[in-house]
């Protein structure tokens, strides 16, 4: 068998999509919340979150800032997930 050298392989970089949905119930898990102690955290529906947990539904801006005060992060970690992909990593 014969050795590598570091220099034959190329380093993959990490490209994932996340979904505006997908943050928030990434946020809620790692919170140990459910649907409805989100809901009584923030003022939406439990339905709603469910709702927008799989894109059913657009999140807008009221309901972005009343999930953003919920978890304690800025409005734009769950309106914009694919800029703010390290941030939400901090929130974990």
């Amino acid at each position: 068998m014969r050795a590598h050298r570091k220099t034959e392989f190329v380093s993959a970089k990490p490209h994932v999509a996340i979904t505006t949905g997908e943050v928030i119930r990434m946020l809620r898990e790692l919170k140990g919340w459910t649907q409805a102690e989100l809901a009584r955290r923030c003022g939406i529906t439990s339905t709603n979150i469910s709702l927008l947990e799989n894109e059913k539904v657009e999140i807008g801006k009221k309901r972005a800032e009343q999930l953003a005060k919920a978890f304690g992060i800025h409005p734009a970690i769950i309106m914009f997930p694919e800029y703010e992909g390290n941030e939400i990593k901090k929130v974990a």
